[in-house]
């Protein structure tokens, strides 16, 4: 067993690290500590030490076993950056949160992103993805930046819907929530940013009491079980989460199959098939993509409540762990050949790109959902869509925590 003082005579890696020469792979110093050691001792911003897991089962191991908490209060806590710290301790939501109190407030939501009825908003969602495809193509240029024009509007159409907030209000709500997952924003930047957002669902959540509608936010209002301040920080947290990663995800996914046409070609037969009534290899596509991609690349934060062996190294008591989600999904030992993007590889849905245990993402159904319409559609209708730029060109969001680019410029 490999304690920590032991493992602190190595040098730390500094978190987050810097990708390398593929932008689609997590950064090399992660990949180097998966293959050397169970956990790697890191430093964080401020200097401080934390533990870091990379493997696929060590991640797992520590985000199931309730001896790690969740709560952001505990002193310890690990956090990738100033601005970080700052968002989730003015504010902390039920995902910073242990359970029973956890469990309690993410119940008041589970009705709302049950499979069966996100399932119900695919004729919607499709619907929504061919007008805003109608509206890019119909450009006399046949260029548009993907990103602006269908990745970002259609998860932030979809996730205002649900929640009951004026998708007028887009442009302010996008800019507050770029802010907060800003990996190099001040404190103070983002304390603004989300006391900004805050304000404006309080606001929402105090007019919906005298005049109701079938949004989640105008439920929790008449549950008269929140105040508007709760309902507020529970809105902030799926309005950003809701329409941040899908987004993202759905635009490097399409970079990532533009950039291999056989991927591409295989996502097509599996839309055909999903058309015919077999979504199955649909299904497992979209699977992959999220194990290869993984845009939360931030890390998952616990700390130890009690001494707990983790693959070989002891994590005492008040020490905190990172569970770098991107690095477990490239795991060799759980995905072989884990670097390469298949398709049709059977065992994706293994990846743990929306978190693990109680803690799992909530949204997850219909973050499934919006990739199944949303990539087909634009295979589909955009057979020659090429990028309008030298790859080398693209920026990506390095910057932030959720992975992707900031522009994707394309042409047909």
């Amino acid at each position: 067993m490999v304690s920590a003082t032991h493992a602190s005579q190595r040098a730390p890696l500094t978190v987050p690290a810097a990708r390398g020469g593929c932008p689609f792979d997590p950064p090399p110093a992660y990949e180097q500590a998966r293959q050397e050691r169970a956990l790697a001792r890191v430093r964080l911003w401020d200097g401080s030490p934390c533990w870091m897991a990379t493997r696929h089962a060590d991640i797992r191991a520590v985000l199931r076993d309730r001896r790690f908490s969740a709560d952001a209060t505990r002193p310890g806590f690990p956090f990738l950056s100033a601005g970080r710290q700052a968002l989730t301790l003015d504010r902390p939501t039920f995902i910073r949160m242990d359970d029973p109190e956890h469990a309690r407030l993410r119940r008041m939501l589970t009705a709302d992103f049950m499979i069966r009825k996100v399932a119900a908003l695919r004729p919607a969602v499709r619907a929504l993805a061919d007008d805003l495809l109608d509206r890019m193509t119909a450009r006399p240029e046949r260029t548009a930046d993907l990103v602006a024009d269908f990745a970002l509007p259609l998860p932030s159409v979809v996730i205002c819907l649900l929640l009951g907030v004026p998708y007028s209000e887009h442009a302010f709500f996008q800019r507050c929530g770029s802010t907060m997952l800003r990996t190099d924003a001040t404190p103070e930047e983002v304390r603004t940013a989300q006391s900004q957002l805050l304000e404006f669902l309080a606001g929402l959540a105090a007019a919906k009491r005298s005049a109701p509608d079938d949004g989640i936010i105008s439920r929790l209002v008449a549950q008269n079980e929140l105040d508007d301040d709760d309902i507020a920080s529970m809105g902030r947290l799926l309005l950003v989460a809701g329409h941040e990663t899908t987004a993202n995800m759905t635009s490097l996914s399409v970079l990532a199959l533009l950039r291999d046409p056989q991927a591409a070609a295989r996502l097509r037969e599996a839309a055909r098939q999903d058309a015919a009534g077999d979504g199955t290899a649909l299904d497992t596509a979209v699977e992959e993509l999220l194990r290869y991609l993984t845009v939360v690349q931030s890390g998952l934060a616990r700390i130890a409540v009690e001494d707990v062996e983790v693959g070989g190294a002891l994590v005492r008591a008040g020490e905190g762990v990172l569970c770098m989600l991107g690095a477990g999904n490239r795991d060799q030992d759980a995905f072989p050949d884990g670097g390469r993007l298949d398709l049709q590889r059977p065992d994706a849905r293994r990846h743990v790109a929306f978190g693990f245990g109680v803690h799992q993402c909530l949204g997850q159904p219909l973050a499934r959902l919006e990739l199944r319409v949303a990539l087909p559609a634009v295979l589909d209708r955009l057979p020659d869509l090429r990028l309008a730029v030298p790859f080398e060109d693209l920026r990506f969001r390095h910057e932030m925590a959720v992975y992707g680019v900031h522009e994707l410029p394309v042409a047909w």
